[in-house]
Protein backbone atom coordinates (compact mmCIF):
# COMPACT_ATOMS: atom_id res chain seq x y z
CA UNK A 1 0.00 0.00 0.00
CA UNK A 2 1.27 3.47 -0.91
CA UNK A 3 1.41 6.53 1.27
CA UNK A 4 -1.97 7.89 2.41
CA UNK A 5 -3.37 11.04 0.84
CA UNK A 6 -3.02 13.90 3.31
CA UNK A 7 -5.99 16.16 4.03
CA UNK A 8 -6.19 19.14 6.39
CA UNK A 9 -9.80 19.73 7.44
CA UNK A 10 -10.43 23.14 9.05
CA UNK A 11 -13.56 24.09 10.99
CA UNK A 12 -14.32 27.12 13.13
CA UNK A 13 -15.29 25.12 16.22
CA UNK A 14 -16.69 21.76 17.29
CA UNK A 15 -19.94 23.18 18.67
CA UNK A 16 -23.09 21.06 18.64
CA UNK A 17 -24.49 21.07 15.12
CA UNK A 18 -24.27 19.63 11.64
CA UNK A 19 -20.91 21.09 10.51
CA UNK A 20 -18.96 19.60 13.43
CA UNK A 21 -20.67 16.20 13.10
CA UNK A 22 -19.91 16.25 9.36
CA UNK A 23 -16.23 17.11 9.91
CA UNK A 24 -15.72 14.51 12.65
CA UNK A 25 -17.38 11.69 10.72
CA UNK A 26 -15.43 12.52 7.56
CA UNK A 27 -12.14 12.56 9.48
CA UNK A 28 -12.88 9.14 10.96
CA UNK A 29 -14.61 7.55 7.98
CA UNK A 30 -12.12 8.39 5.23
CA UNK A 31 -9.22 6.65 6.98
CA UNK A 32 -10.30 3.33 5.50
CA UNK A 33 -10.32 4.92 2.04
CA UNK A 34 -6.63 5.81 2.12
CA UNK A 35 -6.68 9.30 3.65
CA UNK A 36 -4.74 10.72 6.55
CA UNK A 37 -6.72 13.68 7.89
CA UNK A 38 -5.71 16.31 10.39
CA UNK A 39 -8.76 18.06 11.84
CA UNK A 40 -8.11 21.63 12.98
CA UNK A 41 -10.71 23.47 15.06
CA UNK A 42 -11.16 26.66 17.07
CA UNK A 43 -12.76 27.18 20.45
CA UNK A 44 -16.50 26.84 21.13
CA UNK A 45 -18.51 29.67 22.68
CA UNK A 46 -19.69 29.57 26.28
CA UNK A 47 -23.26 28.42 25.58
CA UNK A 48 -22.78 26.48 22.34
CA UNK A 49 -22.13 23.02 23.71
CA UNK A 50 -19.28 20.90 22.37
CA UNK A 51 -18.82 17.75 20.31
CA UNK A 52 -15.29 17.12 21.52
CA UNK A 53 -16.65 14.00 23.24
CA UNK A 54 -17.94 12.73 19.87
CA UNK A 55 -14.50 13.31 18.35
CA UNK A 56 -12.88 11.31 21.16
CA UNK A 57 -15.47 8.54 20.77
CA UNK A 58 -14.59 8.28 17.07
CA UNK A 59 -10.85 8.26 17.72
CA UNK A 60 -10.35 11.73 16.23
CA UNK A 61 -7.76 13.95 17.93
CA UNK A 62 -8.22 17.51 16.64
CA UNK A 63 -5.54 20.17 16.68
CA UNK A 64 -7.08 23.17 18.44
CA UNK A 65 -6.28 26.73 17.34
CA UNK A 66 -7.98 29.03 19.87
CA UNK A 67 -7.68 31.98 17.47
CA UNK A 68 -10.03 30.37 14.91
CA UNK A 69 -13.27 30.67 16.89
CA UNK A 70 -16.28 32.46 15.40
CA UNK A 71 -15.97 36.20 16.05
CA UNK A 72 -13.96 38.45 13.76
CA UNK A 73 -10.90 39.64 15.71
CA UNK A 74 -8.25 41.18 13.40
CA UNK A 75 -5.30 40.47 15.68
CA UNK A 76 -6.34 36.92 16.52
CA UNK A 77 -7.37 36.24 12.93
CA UNK A 78 -3.92 37.26 11.70
CA UNK A 79 -2.31 34.93 14.22
CA UNK A 80 -4.61 32.11 13.07
CA UNK A 81 -3.71 32.79 9.42
CA UNK A 82 0.01 32.50 10.10
CA UNK A 83 -0.45 29.38 12.22
CA UNK A 84 -2.43 27.74 9.43
CA UNK A 85 0.15 28.76 6.84
CA UNK A 86 2.92 27.25 8.94
CA UNK A 87 0.88 24.10 9.51
CA UNK A 88 0.22 23.62 5.79
CA UNK A 89 3.88 24.09 4.93
CA UNK A 90 4.88 21.53 7.56
CA UNK A 91 2.12 19.02 6.89
CA UNK A 92 2.09 19.49 3.09
CA UNK A 93 -1.43 18.19 2.47
CA UNK A 94 -2.68 17.44 -1.01
CA UNK A 95 -6.11 18.77 0.01
CA UNK A 96 -7.24 21.53 2.35
CA UNK A 97 -10.98 21.31 3.03
CA UNK A 98 -12.58 24.09 5.09
CA UNK A 99 -15.97 24.29 6.84
CA UNK A 100 -17.82 27.34 8.27
CA UNK A 101 -17.29 30.98 7.35
CA UNK A 102 -14.23 32.29 9.19
CA UNK A 103 -12.34 29.00 9.04
CA UNK A 104 -13.17 28.96 5.35
CA UNK A 105 -11.72 32.42 4.80
CA UNK A 106 -8.51 31.98 6.80
CA UNK A 107 -7.99 28.38 5.73
CA UNK A 108 -8.38 29.07 2.02
CA UNK A 109 -6.09 32.11 2.03
CA UNK A 110 -3.42 30.17 3.97
CA UNK A 111 -3.80 27.19 1.61
CA UNK A 112 -3.37 29.43 -1.44
CA UNK A 113 -0.26 31.04 0.05
CA UNK A 114 1.13 27.59 0.88
CA UNK A 115 0.60 26.35 -2.68
CA UNK A 116 -1.86 23.57 -1.77
CA UNK A 117 -3.05 21.94 -5.02
CA UNK A 118 -6.68 21.26 -4.01
CA UNK A 119 -8.70 23.76 -1.94
CA UNK A 120 -12.32 22.90 -1.06
CA UNK A 121 -14.87 24.78 1.02
CA UNK A 122 -18.25 23.55 2.27
CA UNK A 123 -21.10 25.98 2.93
CA UNK A 124 -23.25 24.29 5.57
CA UNK A 125 -25.55 27.28 5.39
CA UNK A 126 -24.66 30.86 4.66
CA UNK A 127 -24.71 34.20 6.46
CA UNK A 128 -26.23 36.30 3.67
CA UNK A 129 -29.79 36.24 5.02
CA UNK A 130 -30.97 36.80 8.57
CA UNK A 131 -27.60 37.45 10.21
CA UNK A 132 -26.22 40.93 9.47
CA UNK A 133 -27.12 44.41 8.24
CA UNK A 134 -27.23 45.11 4.49
CA UNK A 135 -23.85 46.81 4.58
CA UNK A 136 -22.19 43.98 6.45
CA UNK A 137 -23.83 41.43 4.16
CA UNK A 138 -22.48 43.20 1.05
CA UNK A 139 -19.01 43.20 2.62
CA UNK A 140 -19.10 39.47 3.38
CA UNK A 141 -20.48 38.75 -0.09
CA UNK A 142 -17.51 40.53 -1.67
CA UNK A 143 -15.13 38.45 0.46
CA UNK A 144 -16.83 35.16 -0.48
CA UNK A 145 -16.79 36.02 -4.18
CA UNK A 146 -13.05 36.63 -3.95
CA UNK A 147 -12.48 33.44 -1.97
CA UNK A 148 -14.44 31.41 -4.52
CA UNK A 149 -11.92 32.46 -7.17
CA UNK A 150 -9.10 30.66 -5.30
CA UNK A 151 -11.20 27.60 -4.41
CA UNK A 152 -10.99 24.42 -6.47
CA UNK A 153 -14.46 23.29 -5.47
CA UNK A 154 -17.20 25.02 -3.49
CA UNK A 155 -19.67 22.58 -1.92
CA UNK A 156 -23.17 23.13 -0.59
CA UNK A 157 -25.32 20.68 1.35
CA UNK A 158 -28.41 21.12 -0.85
CA UNK A 159 -29.33 21.97 -4.43
CA UNK A 160 -31.35 24.98 -3.27
CA UNK A 161 -28.31 26.37 -1.51
CA UNK A 162 -26.17 25.76 -4.59
CA UNK A 163 -28.59 27.81 -6.72
CA UNK A 164 -28.64 30.48 -4.01
CA UNK A 165 -24.85 30.86 -4.14
CA UNK A 166 -24.88 31.08 -7.93
CA UNK A 167 -27.58 33.79 -7.78
CA UNK A 168 -25.28 35.64 -5.36
CA UNK A 169 -22.42 35.27 -7.89
CA UNK A 170 -20.31 33.10 -5.60
CA UNK A 171 -18.43 30.66 -7.81
CA UNK A 172 -19.63 29.28 -11.14
CA UNK A 173 -21.80 26.34 -12.25
CA UNK A 174 -18.58 24.40 -12.89
CA UNK A 175 -17.03 25.00 -9.48
CA UNK A 176 -20.09 24.87 -7.17
CA UNK A 177 -21.43 21.40 -6.39
CA UNK A 178 -23.70 19.63 -3.92
CA UNK A 179 -22.44 17.30 -1.17
CA UNK A 180 -25.34 16.23 1.10
CA UNK A 181 -24.69 15.74 4.80
CA UNK A 182 -23.99 12.25 6.09
CA UNK A 183 -25.06 11.21 9.59
CA UNK A 184 -25.11 8.07 11.71
CA UNK A 185 -28.74 7.14 11.15
CA UNK A 186 -28.85 3.38 11.74
CA UNK A 187 -29.75 3.74 15.43
CA UNK A 188 -32.58 6.13 14.57
CA UNK A 189 -34.16 3.50 12.34
CA UNK A 190 -34.64 1.47 15.52
CA UNK A 191 -35.51 4.35 17.85
CA UNK A 192 -39.06 3.01 18.31
CA UNK A 193 -37.55 0.36 20.60
CA UNK A 194 -36.99 3.15 23.17
CA UNK A 195 -40.54 4.47 22.99
CA UNK A 196 -42.01 5.50 26.34
CA UNK A 197 -38.78 6.48 28.10
CA UNK A 198 -39.16 10.25 27.73
CA UNK A 199 -42.89 10.14 28.45
CA UNK A 200 -42.20 8.35 31.72
CA UNK A 201 -39.60 10.97 32.60
CA UNK A 202 -42.11 13.76 31.95
CA UNK A 203 -45.08 11.98 33.48
CA UNK A 204 -46.95 12.20 30.16
CA UNK A 205 -49.30 9.41 29.10
CA UNK A 206 -49.41 8.05 25.54
CA UNK A 207 -52.56 10.10 24.91
CA UNK A 208 -50.68 13.38 25.47
CA UNK A 209 -49.34 14.83 22.19
CA UNK A 210 -45.61 15.63 22.30
CA UNK A 211 -44.23 18.23 19.90
CA UNK A 212 -40.50 18.92 19.84
CA UNK A 213 -37.92 21.28 18.44
CA UNK A 214 -34.22 20.38 18.44
CA UNK A 215 -32.08 23.47 17.89
CA UNK A 216 -29.45 25.83 19.18
CA UNK A 217 -31.17 28.59 21.11
CA UNK A 218 -29.81 31.42 18.96
CA UNK A 219 -31.57 34.12 16.91
CA UNK A 220 -31.37 32.38 13.52
CA UNK A 221 -33.37 29.40 14.85
CA UNK A 222 -36.25 31.74 15.89
CA UNK A 223 -37.47 29.47 18.70
CA UNK A 224 -39.53 32.40 19.95
CA UNK A 225 -41.90 31.93 17.01
CA UNK A 226 -42.22 28.26 17.95
CA UNK A 227 -43.24 29.29 21.49
CA UNK A 228 -45.83 31.73 20.13
CA UNK A 229 -47.21 28.95 17.91
CA UNK A 230 -47.25 26.60 20.91
CA UNK A 231 -49.31 29.10 22.91
CA UNK A 232 -51.74 29.44 20.02
CA UNK A 233 -52.01 25.65 19.60
CA UNK A 234 -52.88 25.14 23.27
CA UNK A 235 -56.14 27.01 22.75
CA UNK A 236 -57.43 24.04 20.76
CA UNK A 237 -55.24 21.34 22.33
CA UNK A 238 -54.67 22.25 26.00
CA UNK A 239 -53.00 18.91 26.84
CA UNK A 240 -50.16 19.14 24.28
CA UNK A 241 -46.60 19.25 25.64
CA UNK A 242 -43.62 20.96 23.95
CA UNK A 243 -40.00 19.80 24.22
CA UNK A 244 -37.26 22.35 23.51
CA UNK A 245 -34.04 20.37 23.09
CA UNK A 246 -30.88 22.45 22.91
CA UNK A 247 -29.19 25.39 24.56
CA UNK A 248 -27.66 28.72 23.71
CA UNK A 249 -27.42 32.41 24.46
CA UNK A 250 -31.20 32.98 24.25
CA UNK A 251 -32.27 30.29 26.70
CA UNK A 252 -33.02 32.65 29.65
CA UNK A 253 -35.08 34.96 27.40
CA UNK A 254 -36.95 32.03 25.84
CA UNK A 255 -37.75 30.54 29.23
CA UNK A 256 -39.07 33.96 30.29
CA UNK A 257 -41.14 34.16 27.09
CA UNK A 258 -42.60 30.70 27.73
CA UNK A 259 -43.71 31.77 31.21
CA UNK A 260 -45.22 34.98 29.86
CA UNK A 261 -47.18 32.95 27.29
CA UNK A 262 -48.61 30.71 29.99
CA UNK A 263 -46.62 27.66 28.92
CA UNK A 264 -45.49 26.74 32.44
CA UNK A 265 -45.88 23.00 32.85
CA UNK A 266 -46.30 22.38 29.12
CA UNK A 267 -42.98 23.68 27.69
CA UNK A 268 -39.98 21.66 28.83
CA UNK A 269 -36.47 23.04 28.22
CA UNK A 270 -34.28 19.93 28.19
CA UNK A 271 -30.92 21.50 27.29
CA UNK A 272 -28.35 19.62 25.24
CA UNK A 273 -29.10 15.91 24.94
CA UNK A 274 -26.34 13.56 23.82
CA UNK A 275 -28.75 10.68 23.11
CA UNK A 276 -31.64 11.90 20.98
CA UNK A 277 -33.07 8.52 20.00
CA UNK A 278 -35.44 8.27 23.02
CA UNK A 279 -36.67 11.82 22.36
CA UNK A 280 -37.43 11.22 18.69
CA UNK A 281 -39.05 7.90 19.66
CA UNK A 282 -41.68 9.62 21.82
CA UNK A 283 -42.42 12.70 19.73
CA UNK A 284 -45.58 12.89 17.65
CA UNK A 285 -44.28 15.79 15.60
CA UNK A 286 -40.95 17.53 14.99
CA UNK A 287 -40.83 21.27 14.28
CA UNK A 288 -38.25 23.68 12.84
CA UNK A 289 -38.84 27.46 12.98
CA UNK A 290 -35.55 28.77 11.53
CA UNK A 291 -35.09 31.96 9.54
CA UNK A 292 -32.33 30.35 7.44
CA UNK A 293 -30.86 26.85 7.11
CA UNK A 294 -28.49 24.74 5.07
CA UNK A 295 -29.70 21.20 5.63
CA UNK A 296 -31.04 20.86 9.19
CA UNK A 297 -29.59 17.87 11.05
CA UNK A 298 -32.61 17.63 13.35
CA UNK A 299 -34.98 17.14 10.41
CA UNK A 300 -32.81 14.41 8.89
CA UNK A 301 -32.61 12.64 12.25
CA UNK A 302 -36.31 13.03 12.97
CA UNK A 303 -37.32 11.79 9.52
CA UNK A 304 -34.99 8.80 9.88
CA UNK A 305 -36.83 8.05 13.13
CA UNK A 306 -40.11 8.09 11.20
CA UNK A 307 -41.41 11.47 12.34
CA UNK A 308 -43.54 13.88 10.28
CA UNK A 309 -42.21 17.44 10.37
CA UNK A 310 -43.47 21.00 10.24
CA UNK A 311 -40.76 23.41 9.11
CA UNK A 312 -40.21 26.90 7.77
CA UNK A 313 -39.65 27.07 4.04
CA UNK A 314 -36.11 28.50 4.14
CA UNK A 315 -32.69 27.66 2.70
CA UNK A 316 -32.22 23.96 1.96
CA UNK A 317 -35.34 22.82 3.85
CA UNK A 318 -37.51 22.41 0.69
CA UNK A 319 -34.82 20.13 -0.75
CA UNK A 320 -35.26 17.88 2.27
CA UNK A 321 -38.98 18.11 3.07
CA UNK A 322 -41.56 17.61 0.33
CA UNK A 323 -44.50 19.77 1.30
CA UNK A 324 -47.63 17.70 1.86
CA UNK A 325 -45.76 14.41 1.47
CA UNK A 326 -43.07 14.15 4.17
CA UNK A 327 -44.12 17.21 6.15
CA UNK A 328 -45.69 20.64 5.98
CA UNK A 329 -43.78 23.82 5.10
CA UNK A 330 -44.78 27.27 6.35
CA UNK A 331 -43.38 30.80 5.94
CA UNK A 332 -40.82 31.99 8.51
CA UNK A 333 -41.87 34.36 11.33
CA UNK A 334 -45.47 33.14 11.09
CA UNK A 335 -46.64 31.68 14.41
CA UNK A 336 -50.26 31.33 13.26
CA UNK A 337 -49.26 29.37 10.15
CA UNK A 338 -46.93 27.22 12.23
CA UNK A 339 -49.68 26.55 14.77
CA UNK A 340 -52.20 25.68 12.05
CA UNK A 341 -49.80 23.20 10.44
CA UNK A 342 -49.15 21.52 13.79
CA UNK A 343 -52.91 21.35 14.44
CA UNK A 344 -53.49 19.77 11.03
CA UNK A 345 -51.04 16.93 11.62
CA UNK A 346 -51.87 16.34 15.28
CA UNK A 347 -55.47 15.81 14.19
CA UNK A 348 -54.60 13.07 11.68
CA UNK A 349 -52.63 10.11 13.06
CA UNK A 350 -52.82 8.15 9.78
CA UNK A 351 -51.35 11.05 7.85
CA UNK A 352 -48.55 11.43 10.40
CA UNK A 353 -47.65 7.74 10.05
CA UNK A 354 -47.60 7.92 6.26
CA UNK A 355 -45.50 11.09 6.28
CA UNK A 356 -43.10 9.44 8.70
CA UNK A 357 -42.75 6.39 6.47
CA UNK A 358 -42.12 8.47 3.35
CA UNK A 359 -39.74 10.77 5.24
CA UNK A 360 -37.60 7.83 6.33
CA UNK A 361 -37.38 6.63 2.73
CA UNK A 362 -36.36 10.15 1.66
CA UNK A 363 -33.41 10.46 4.06
CA UNK A 364 -32.10 6.90 4.32
CA UNK A 365 -29.67 5.88 2.95
CA UNK A 366 -29.15 9.17 1.07
CA UNK A 367 -28.02 11.04 4.20
CA UNK A 368 -26.18 8.14 5.87
CA UNK A 369 -22.52 8.42 6.86
CA UNK A 370 -21.60 5.56 4.48
CA UNK A 371 -23.12 7.44 1.54
CA UNK A 372 -21.18 10.57 2.53
CA UNK A 373 -17.86 8.68 2.58
CA UNK A 374 -18.53 7.26 -0.88
CA UNK A 375 -19.41 10.67 -2.31
CA UNK A 376 -16.48 12.51 -0.74
CA UNK A 377 -14.00 9.80 -1.73
CA UNK A 378 -15.16 10.04 -5.35
CA UNK A 379 -14.88 13.83 -5.30
CA UNK A 380 -11.39 13.89 -3.76
CA UNK A 381 -10.16 11.19 -6.13
CA UNK A 382 -11.54 12.92 -9.22
CA UNK A 383 -10.03 16.29 -8.24
CA UNK A 384 -6.65 14.77 -7.46
CA UNK A 385 -6.72 12.77 -10.68
CA UNK A 386 -7.57 15.90 -12.67
CA UNK A 387 -4.65 17.75 -11.08
CA UNK A 388 -2.27 14.86 -11.63
CA UNK A 389 -1.48 15.07 -7.92
CA UNK A 390 -2.92 11.76 -6.75
CA UNK A 391 -0.53 9.44 -4.96
CA UNK A 392 -1.45 5.77 -4.64
CA UNK A 393 -3.75 5.06 -1.73
CA UNK A 394 -3.78 1.32 -2.25
CA UNK A 395 -6.84 1.42 -4.48
CA UNK A 396 -7.77 2.27 -8.04
CA UNK A 397 -8.67 5.92 -8.50
CA UNK A 398 -12.25 6.48 -9.57
CA UNK A 399 -12.38 9.46 -11.88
Amino acid sequence: MGNPIRVCRIIGRLNIGGPAIHAILLTRGLRARGYETLLVAGREGAHEGTLRDLAAEKGVEPLFLPELGREVRPGGDLVALFKLLRLFRQHQPEIVHTHTAKAGALGRVAAKLAGIPIIIHTFHGHIFRGYFSRGATRFFLAIERGLASITTKVLTVSEGQRLDLLRLRIGSPETVGVMPLGLELDGLLRSHLQRGEVRRRLGASHEVPLVGIVARLVPIKDVGTFLEAASDLRRSRPNVRFLIVGDGELRPLLEQQARALGLDGSAHFLGWQRDLEPIYADLDLLVLSSLNEGTPVSLIEGMAAGLPVVATEVGGVPDLVENGKTGLLVPPKGPRALSAAMETLLGDADRRREMGRLGREAVYPKYSDAALMDRMDRLYSSLLHARGACRSAGQEIRG
